[in-house]
């Protein structure tokens, strides 16, 4: 490995192809030009549309453009702007003496831009690392890539046949998908990204971590009247243009090939076939697998339902001795195929891969597995046996929530529910169904224990950093659900659990050791691409002969996003940013609560707090306060008694005080990845108002509030509902506490819960609580904004059937017992679990 100096660097290397030292903008003659330039191409104005705009009398005079329509800019873009990314290329692939278009790209000059991106520079990862959490090196932790055996297994083997090379890990991902609404177009991407790069870049479609490597042919062959034959030959297709495409990395993997990283540091690097991430059917086609068998192990179909039958991963060296009968004649080949369990294939695409087992680099599938194959399973199963009626009914009377969605017509009746509709429904769905009446009166315990231990496997799936003792408690959630499961079978809606996408949950304790977590693979990511590589490249053409058109649109779009990032670079003055150093995600979001700067409301009277917001002990709590407050550095805490004496010669200096209706908590980007800020969670505490005759209800919310020091205690916090949130009138200050008292700017009012049991419920695992009472009056308080953990979501206790006179609105208030809802955020459910 050689390091070169700042001018080796990516985006030198891109300025010399330029030729120009004065304009950093060049080939646009000026900053407006290219700003034009880049609108035009990157926020989905049509050809004609910014042709016609230009065309306006005067607008590109007065605008000082070179160009006067879409075709002489595109002529700039086409001949002036350095290759970013490489050209598509059409060729013909010919099977069962057809020949099909595949639009392509060379895929090691793929690997060489996203390796070299200068974005990616102080991000990449070129080695495997075992992280520990201990100093006993006992427990290992699995997050990227790099952390997880696949990559030190590979070396290992890598180095034995040529010592000293850089892995490269190819991720491989295909997916069919619908480009138009009603005429039944389709396009097939393929896409690549490489393992080097943390799975937080890679996995926002924005920053560019994916290529598209081609778009495979979506024929049916409908020629083929014989089903199986027609079957048999879209498999040989699919797996003729896979191997065309990736054919460059049987030489490159094993001899490797020079690659300068985006930094200039030259590496001999050696792109590997890693991993495969498909839905059910894609990965079927890659593997050869029949449908209803696992496409990684042996199992049988029919002891895919079983927990405990021993697990064997396809052994891939008899596979391929079997591929190579393909010579000695077509019923040998079927015969030897078939005595290891796979479709006869004709040279897949990983049959001639170094290091590479296809059977090993299937990975798990969060969203269709999970999202759309078990919860959805779950909620049909759950509606039989509790009444959709019944279900719905509690749906609607679910207090509001920052991370739930209320669904106001219930959601049993919902069609083409999305993945992300599943993950809404999976934050409510066990604290609905519990005290449910089951038919012929079962114990509902079984029910709750077996949707918990589906949930918990779930959530625990997608922690984003895993240790040898989350995927303990990974195996141990599925097992509640293996355990519990027959009673569904007793309630009539199952006959067997035969489901692949069940027994798949078998091998994520495997995967994430080998490949790292959950999210390095997640085809959601690929499903969110679709929409900027497929569906908008289709729209922007004239739907004739589209995919000639689509490839030369996406490599318009890609020089400028490469252009707009040399552009950045002048204008910081060319320097590179400083070295990254990686370090394990956990399970908190780097987190800063956030106030507005003016209050939602300037001046609310005291008799409003009671009456508009709710908070009716107000004025009382607020004594206490100021009387516990105005000792200073006293330490000792006045008990109850003593403090309502001296709250009772409190008089305040002031009629009404600001008011503030929500605290937020954003993210920071504590991973030093760049990352966007956004909103992670919100409290609100708004009043009732009159909107024209109708009264709109107030919104207060429930919280987690610090009564404690210890952050990992249970008993040092309590949940509380928060009334009002304000602060105090400047002037009204030195009139209540001494100079001494350091006051916390933002106040809330809180009226209590009682505190957590010393355990959770049995069965559904979740903690009890109801309001916290004293002479039958609510418990209140007032306590610093900033000892506001984050909002927590109560689920009313519905008994048998649920009230029918409770609104979502008004539940907090109807209700007396609560069960504290563990599922709404992946923190919460840690701190919870």
């Amino acid at each position: 490995m050689s390091h070169g100096s700042v001018d080796h660097g990516a985006n030198a290397a891109y300025g010399a192809h330029l030729a120009n030292d004065e304009n950093p903008y060049h080939p646009f003659n000026s900053q407006i030009e290219w700003e034009v330039a880049r609108w035009a191409k990157l926020r989905g104005a049509t050809s004609t549309a910014f042709s016609d705009l230009l065309s306006i009398d005067g607008v590109s005079e007065r605008l000082g453009l070179s160009f006067k329509n879409a075709n002489e800019l595109n002529k700039i873009i086409d001949h002036e702007l350095p290759t970013g990314r490489p050209k598509f290329k059409r060729e013909q692939v010919v099977v069962a003496g057809e020949s099909f278009d595949v639009y392509y790209r060379d895929i090691i000059e793929c690997i060489k831009s996203l390796y070299g991106d200068p974005d990616f520079a102080r991000y990449l990862t070129f080695a495997p690392e075992r992280h520990y959490t201990d100093e006993d090196q006992t427990i290992r932790l699995f997050h990227d890539m790099h952390t997880g055996k696949w990559w030190w297994n590979t070396q290992k083997k890598l180095d034995q046949h040529r010592p000293g090379g850089t892995i490269i890990p190819i991720i491989i991902s295909t997916d069919k998908t619908q480009v138009t609404m009603f005429r039944n177009k389709s396009a097939y991407p393929m896409y690549l990204t490489i393992g080097n790069i943390p799975k937080e870049i890679r996995r926002k479609p924005s920053r560019g971590g994916h290529i598209l490597l081609a778009y495979l042919p979506t024929t049916r062959l409908e020629h083929i009247t014989n089903k199986a034959s027609r079957r048999r030959s879209i498999a040989n297709l699919y797996h003729a243009c896979m191997s065309r495409v990736l054919a460059p990395l049987q030489h490159a993997g094993l001899e490797g090939i020079n690659m300068r990283s985006g930094d200039g540091a030259l590496r001999r690097c050696h792109p590997l076939f890693a991993s495969f991430v498909g839905d059910y059917p894609e990965q079927l086609l890659a593997t050869g697998i029949k449908f209803g068998d696992c496409p990684k192990c042996d199992v049988e179909k029919d002891d895919t339902e079983s927990n405990t039958v021993p697990l064997h991963l396809r052994n891939i060296g008899e596979v391929l001795d079997a591929l190579a009968a393909l010579d000695q004649g077509n019923l040998a080949f079927v015969r030897a195929c078939a005595a290891v369990g796979i479709k006869p294939l004709i040279h897949p695409f990983w049959e001639g891969l170094p290091f590479a087992n296809i059977f090993q680099g299937v990975t798990p599938d969060v969203l269709h597995q999970l999202y759309q194959g078990l919860v959805k399973h779950l909620l049909a199963w759950l509606e039989a046996a509790c009444g959709a009626t019944e279900i719905d009914a509690r749906c609607r009377r679910l207090p509001p929530n920052h991370h739930i969605r209320l669904f106001a017509k219930g959601i049993t009746t919902l069609s083409r529910v999305s993945g992300t509709e599943h993950a809404q429904i999976c934050r409510f769905l066990l604290g609905i169904i519990i005290d449910i009446r089951l038919p012929n009166n079962l114990n509902a315990g079984r029910l709750l224990r077996a949707v918990r231990g589906l949930l918990d496997f779930l959530y625990l799936a997608q922690y984003p950093c895993h240790s040898t003792e989350t995927l303990q408690l990974l195996d141990e959630a599925l097992d509640l659900f293996h355990e519990n499961k027959l009673i569904f079978v007793e309630l009539g809606i199952r006959n067997n659990f035969n489901l692949p996408k069940l027994h798949a949950a078998r091998h994520y304790h495997l995967m994430i050791m080998l490949f790292g977590s959950t999210d390095n693979y997640n085809t959601e990511y690929t499903e969110r691409l679709h929409i900027d590589l497929a569906k908008d490249a289709y729209r922007a053409t004239n739907h004739k002969d589209e995919f000639a058109q689509m490839t030369r649109w996406l490599e318009r779009k890609e020089k400028i996003l490469r252009h707009q990032k040399y552009v950045s670079w002048r204008l910081a003055g060319g320097h590179q940013a400083d070295p990254y150093h990686s370090r394990p995600p956990d399970m908190t979001f780097g987190r800063e609560q956030v106030m507005t700067k003016h209050p939602s409301a300037k001046s609310v009277s005291l008799e409003k707090l009671a009456t508009d917001y709710g908070a009716t002990h107000f004025r009382d709590a607020l004594a206490r306060f100021i009387a516990q407050q105005s000792r200073g550095n006293d330490p000792a805490p006045l008990d109850s008694q003593a403090l309502d004496v001296l709250a009772r010669d409190i008089h305040f200096p002031f009629h009404r005080l600001p008011v503030f209706h929500k605290v937020k908590w954003c993210s920071v980007d504590a991973r030093g990845h760049g990352d966007a800020h956004v909103t992670l969670d919100s409290v609100h505490a708004k009043p009732q108002r009159n909107v024209g005759a109708h009264l709109t209800a107030r919104r207060s919310d429930t919280a987690l509030v610090r009564v404690g020091m210890n952050a990992k205690d249970l008993r040092d916090f309590r949940v509380g509902q928060v009334r009002v949130m304000f602060t105090f009138p400047p002037k009204s200050i030195p009139l209540l506490f001494p100079p001494t008292v350091h006051l916390p700017t933002h106040l809330a009012y809180v009226e209590w819960f009682t505190p957590f049991p010393p355990a959770p419920d049995r069965n559904s695992g979740l903690y009890k609580l109801s309001r916290s009472l004293r002479g039958g009056e609510t418990v209140a308080s007032i306590v610093p904004v900033a000892d506001i953990e984050r909002s927590v979501h109560l689920i009313p206790r519905f008994g048998v059937i649920a009230p029918r006179e409770w609104t979502s609105d008004t539940v907090l208030e109807d209700c007396d017992t609560f069960w504290l809802n563990s599922y709404i955020d992946r923190y919460t459910f840690s701190m919870f679990r």
